[in-house]
């Protein structure tokens, strides 16, 4: 086996090591700020001190490791991606980047090798927002943009966001410790499985992305009156179900109508949620995605006004909250030429494609230029057990990496 092939092989087993620690055994939940989230970061600083970084963990929670260049302080390229994960998750969404990086380190720090830039690997703390409903927090406190509103933000045990920092051992107000300056970063790039099934329907294992989507996230909570499913009239009812109904097809109806718009309703609360009672409150989420900002806000408030309407015909109140709000992230030109070219190089046709999915890469735009390597999704799977990336795609992923260093030495 060459070097990429022995590196690959390694990174499936830190995969399989990593995604051992959840928060239930046998099924990946690891969320923001928990005792999963600390060995998960003790875990891979350790890797990262074995590949000749320099490690800790920074105000927002995130593991960085840092390997120093041949040239004094010059400006370094970050790598990064996330190591939190959605609830029941599969095992390959963030940490393959996070782990690639730390192999491409591995392999410059073997051969004694220092690149006239430093490079970091961050594994960030918090892309996925499972916790607090809020996505990108470790990014975002990297980038200075992280909204102190958001320390009031609440669990589902209606534990704070600033208590989880405190009992993990960090503070709310040092948050601000964790920002880095322009000037310090030369830029970001992201290795991710493509979570779609486009690479795999082109036969391809890697593609350069070129944006990452814009994203709405609402929280719609329906009030009407509870009442006995067996004695108040159809004509009569409040019934707060009926309307969400309308909400849940107003986001079918106006995305089916739009190519680059995307809408999921991924929770519905129903209350009382008996089987004879007719609902007197309903809760349910809206997640709508589209590379176009102009055309999801539009479809955002489609279905804002055909929830209200819906509301207002059947004597029930609305209200509507936006959970988070991300505009779409173009990656620079120019790292998108290099990831290109380093496809080419390693032997692949390249090929570009816009990510339907949030990274951290869409926080980072905001700091710096960003390129976004996308890796092969076998049927297309992702936030699902059964997501997986072929070790050989894996080695692949890692020799373009080396190709994107290479390049990015005459940045």
């Amino acid at each position: 086996m060459n070097s990429a092939e022995v590196l690959a092989r390694q990174v499936m087993h830190r995969i399989d090591e990593l995604s051992a620690i959840s928060e239930t055994p046998g099924i990946l939940t690891r969320r923001y700020l928990t005792a999963e989230h600390r060995r998960a970061n003790e875990l891979v600083g350790h890797w990262m001190s074995g590949a000749g970084m320099d490690t800790w963990q920074d105000a927002a929670g995130n593991i960085i490791g840092r390997y120093d260049s041949a040239q004094g302080n010059a400006p370094a390229l970050i790598i990064g991606s996330h190591l939190d994960t959605v609830v029941n998750a599969g095992k390959f969404d963030g940490m393959l980047g996070v782990l690639c990086g730390v192999a491409c380190v591995q392999a410059l720090f073997q051969t004694g090798r220092r690149l006239t830039y430093p490079i970091e690997v961050i594994g960030f703390a918090d892309e996925e927002g499972v916790r607090f409903g809020t996505t990108y927090l470790g990014s975002r406190a990297v980038t200075g943009q992280l909204d102190p509103s958001l320390f009031e933000q609440t669990d589902a045990a209606g534990i704070s966001f600033r208590q989880a920092l405190i009992d993990f051992g960090l503070e709310a107000d040092q948050i601000g410790q964790a920002a880095r300056h322009a000037d310090d970063v030369l830029a970001f790039l992201e290795l991710h499985i493509e979570q779609g099934p486009v690479l795999e329907a082109l036969g391809r294992p890697a593609g350069a992305v070129t944006a990452i989507n814009g994203q709405t996230r609402l929280s719609v909570t329906i009030t009407g009156e509870a009442g006995h499913a067996g004695t108040v009239p159809m004509g009569l009812r409040r019934d707060a179900l009926a309307v969400a109904a309308e909400g849940v097809l107003a986001v079918e109806r106006e995305c089916d109508g739009n190519d680059d718009v995307v809408g999921t309703v991924g929770i519905l609360r129903v209350t009382p949620g008996a089987i004879n009672v007719i609902p007197g409150e309903v809760t349910f989420t809206v997640d709508i995605r589209g590379k176009d900002d102009v055309d999801r806000r539009n479809v955002v408030a489609e279905v804002s006004r055909a929830v209200r309407e819906a509301a207002e015909q059947r004597n029930c109140f609305v209200q509507i909250s936006v959970l988070h709000e991300a505009v779409s992230a173009p990656c620079a030109e120019r790292m998108i030429k290099i990831i290109e070219r380093a496809i080419a190089t390693v032997g692949f046709e390249p090929c570009r494609m816009p990510s339907g999915a949030g990274h951290d890469a869409a926080a980072m735009a905001e700091l710096c230029n960003v390129g976004m390597i996308f890796l092969r999704s076998e049927r297309g799977i992702s936030h699902n057990p059964a997501e997986r990336t072929s070790e050989e795609d894996v080695t692949a992923g890692i020799n373009i990496m080396m190709k994107v260093l290479d390049e990015m030495e005459g940045y």
